[in-house]
């Protein structure tokens, strides 16, 4: 990637259709919705599946025998896998949607310095790890996703030496651990925090772990990709005997005198089943990913060098009139009967140009708008919002690839609830750099009290949508004792109206 100022920028992807929940299903066969566009999939080979612009799957039955690995190929909208089968999905062998493990550095590494300081890939859905910062002692980069891990920083704790901070895990399923530096535990990559709903109402992947800092002469290790996002409906039976892999991706190591830190793991992915009847004993797991290991001191003058901190678990739903599975998944499972997969009609919040440059409708997440190096700061970042009030901010946040990120606040979003516009003035720093953005606007207090039934029972104040890199719009409902809670399109699809 050429660093040249102000190039390669990634937008927080549009609103995609979510897996979301409704009604729970009468005692009846579950219908999953599947047109049986796709045919029958039984593969007999191990297959990469190019997932379609609308992340859906349309077959008839499934059937993946021992033996055999399913994965796939991301579309431009990193959105996550959904199976639907009119008949019986039969898993023998294995689907595959973990996140990438980052690159090794330093003497322990591949032999490639070029790959210095590279993050592990998101599975689909899922997102990317932060790169490691370069040597000569730099900061590295944050993960990316809504549980992004932190930042490994250089933090000097003894006079005339220095420290390398591992990154921080990635979260999801709980708060992903922070990066570490010397003895005395000053800890520098905060870990992710916690998201997402046990119902997987939206359904989410899994976010990066954070970059450790650079050491004197070697890039410190990227941080491990998140878990991708799979729903598997069927209106049979889905039978699990071999795997769901949904892990997430190891921090990189290091090793050698004068390297940098490790990174922090990716946090575990996200399963979703939904099906007539659940059966098989086999692997369904969402792991976190593992901390990059290598820590030591090293280096005239004495320089040491931090791990970083594990990813989160990820999240386990699993919903069926009649379960017969005894196998317990990893993270535990929560459990339910079948509900609507899909539901629409949610509020939208999306950047429309930087610096006069419109941004694609589905943005890939990598280098969706290059500016000229000669491009002056301030640039002007547009926004575009469908049922959100006017009068709202909304919140830009830039993440380089090195360093903190920053955030501005944009005046008020005009013209009307349906179409409102806003913009705002952001510095852009040298280098590729994440966009995403964020609007919170208040509701009355009638709809604060129908909404209440998604929130435990307590009245809604607010309601709060985030642009994510390369993943669904995020929804969070915020009442009044400051409790957040996810929630499906069904009730969103009430507010701003």
């Amino acid at each position: 990637m050429t660093h040249i100022k102000h190039s390669h920028f990634k937008l927080g992807a549009l609103i995609s259709t979510l897996c979301l929940a409704g009604l729970a299903a009468p005692a009846l066969a579950f219908e999953s919705g599947s047109t049986g566009a796709d045919g029958d999939f039984s593969p007999t080979v191990n297959t990469e599946l190019q997932i379609p612009a609308s992340g859906v799957f349309n077959f008839t039955t499934v059937n993946i025998p021992t033996g055999v690995t399913v994965t796939f190929k991301k579309n431009t909208s990193n959105t996550p896998v959904v199976i639907l089968a009119s008949g019986n999905v039969t898993i023998a062998g294995s689907i595959n949607i973990r996140g990438g493990n980052a690159a090794h550095v330093g003497a322990a590494g591949d032999g490639n310095l070029g790959d210095d300081g590279i993050p592990g890939v998101g599975g689909p859905g899922g997102y990317d790890g932060g790169r490691g910062g370069e040597a000569g002692k730099k900061n590295g980069g944050a993960g990316l996703g809504p549980g992004a891990g932190g930042v490994g920083n250089v933090f000097n704790y003894w006079t005339n030496s220095g420290d390398a901070g591992g990154g921080g895990g990635g979260g999801f399923g709980a708060a992903g651990a922070a990066g570490w530096t010397t003895s005395s535990a000053a800890y520098t990559g905060l870990g992710g925090t916690a998201y997402g709903s046990s119902q997987l109402l939206p359904l989410i992947g899994g976010s990066g772990g954070g970059g450790g800092a650079g050491g004197l002469a070697f890039a410190g290790s990227g941080g491990g990709g998140g878990g991708g996002a799979v729903l598997i409906a069927s209106s049979g039976t889905v039978s699990v005997a071999g795997s769901i892999v949904a892990n997430g991706g190891a921090g990189g190591t290091s090793a050698g005198d004068a390297r940098g830190a490790t990174g922090g793991g990716g946090s575990g992915g996200a399963i979703r089943i939904v099906a007539t009847a659940i059966s098989g004993n086999g692997t369904i797991s969402a792991q976190a990913g593992a901390a990059g290991t290598g820590a030591g001191y090293t280096g005239t003058p004495q320089y040491y060098q931090g791990n970083g901190g594990a990813g989160a678990v990820g999240r386990v739903r699993l919903e069926a009139e009649t379960f017969t599975r005894t196998a317990a998944s990893t993270p535990a499972h929560s459990f339910g009967s079948p509900s609507s997969v899909f539901v629409a009609g949610l509020p939208t919040l999306r950047i429309t140009s930087v610096a006069g440059v419109a941004a694609p409708t589905n943005p890939t997440g990598n280098a969706d708008i290059t500016l000229p190096s000669s491009t002056p700061n301030p640039v002007t970042v547009e926004f575009a919002t469908t049922g959100v009030p006017v009068g709202n901010t909304v919140s830009l946040r830039v993440t380089p690839a090195y360093g903190t990120a920053t955030t501005v606040v944009s005046p008020a979003v005009t013209g009307t609830t349906t179409a409102g516009t806003a913009s705002v003035s952001a510095t852009l720093p040298s280098g590729p750099s994440v966009l995403s953005a964020t609007t919170t606007y208040t509701i009355v207090t009638a709809m604060g009290e129908a909404l209440s039934i998604y929130a435990q029972g307590e009245t809604v104040e607010k309601v709060r949508l985030t642009t994510t890199m390369n993943g669904p719009t995020l929804a969070t409902l915020i009442t009044k004792s400051g409790k957040e809670f996810e929630v499906p399109h069904a009730a969103l699809a009430m507010i701003g109206s």
